[in-house]
């Protein structure tokens, strides 16, 4: 797909709920690709561009770009193959045709890491990778002395996966939170590497792909700030709806454990109204439709969470 990037907020965050999570997770793998595509191109067919990847049978990340088509069309942009080899003044493609008279050559193509400052026995990089558990700790030290925040690639914003590294990462340094034998986190790291490969492929750009909302409820739940869905929708349903249905914004990691935030729950139902206040110049009364479509879509939204529930304890 278009690989325009902007990991920011609000798009990356609304695109990811826990209802399209969920979806996504109980769908067969060769039906979840079919429905990506559809999805994707819902807004242009990316096949008619020359934007479809190569491997389009693995998971790339979702890109909301309005301009790259009009700017195809208009032909200030020109979708190539990749490039084969570089003359003095030209570039030549695997297609073989050419570009002449080229004056600048932008790589676009990522970048490798590495830890020069530190020693191989404690960060080793091979291929672009690091062996690091849950893409933070290096499991071969004595003690939990280093951890490394921001590493990775989620396929959501970044900073809410670096404040809640950097916030497990403190109770651990503190002592709050124990890591497991050096076994269990290599075991862990195994396991988190055959996931990549079969989302992502074995692109070196993609070494540090993961997903996004298992991982930031991964990294809340030893500290006990993970939302409760269940629990919250008999204490507070419109609270539980909201956080099920709308954006996984970081706000829904304040509500409890470790820095709670009392105006996190307030943050999270008024959210939507903060995102298109800019926008509405002109008021517009709901559409009762909407709302009722609205409605029936949280229901089948809940009785498929509970269906899951159901099947997992089986």
């Amino acid at each position: 797909m278009s690989r325009v990037y902007d990991n920011g907020y609000p798009w990356d965050t609304v695109f990811h709920t826990r209802f399209s999570n969920l979806i996504r997770s109980i769908q067969p793998w060769p039906l979840l690709k079919w429905v990506y595509e559809q999805k994707m191109n819902q807004w242009f067919n990316h096949e008619n561009y020359g934007l479809v990847p190569q491997n389009r049978a693995l998971m790339k990340e979702p890109v909301f770009n309005d301009d790259l088509p009009s700017r195809i069309l208009c032909g200030s942009v020109m979708v190539k193959p990749i490039v084969k080899e570089f003359t003095e003044t030209a570039a030549i493609f695997e297609d073989g045709t050419m570009e002449e008279n080229v004056d600048v050559v932008i790589f676009a193509t990522g970048y490798s890491f590495s830890f020069p400052f530190l020693e191989q026995s404690v960060i080793k990089v091979e291929n672009n990778e690091a062996a690091l558990y849950k893409h933070v700790f290096p499991p071969t030290l004595e003690k939990p002395t280093l951890a490394v925040i921001g590493l990775i690639q989620p396929l959501g914003p970044i900073m809410p996966n670096a404040e809640l590294q950097a916030r497990w990462a403190t109770r651990v340094f503190k002592g709050l939170t124990e890591l497991p034998s050096e076994s269990t986190m290599m075991t862990d790291i195994v396991k988190r590497k055959e996931k990549r490969i079969k989302w992502f492929g074995t692109s070196r750009s993609q070494t540090l792909q993961t997903d996004h909302i298992e991982y930031l409820d991964e990294l809340a739940e030893g500290s006990d700030a993970r939302p409760r869905i269940l629990p919250l929708l008999l204490k507070d349903p419109k609270l539980a709806l909201t956080i099920y249905f709308g954006p996984c914004s970081p706000f829904q990691f304040r509500l409890t454990g470790p820095g709670k935030w009392d105006g996190a729950r307030n943050a999270i139902l008024t959210q939507k109204a903060r995102i298109i206040k800019p926008t509405r110049t002109r008021v517009v009364r709901d559409s009762s439709n909407h709302s009722l479509v609205s409605y029936l879509l949280k229901i089948f939204g809940l009785l498929a969470l509970f269906a899951a529930i159901f099947v997992s304890l089986q």
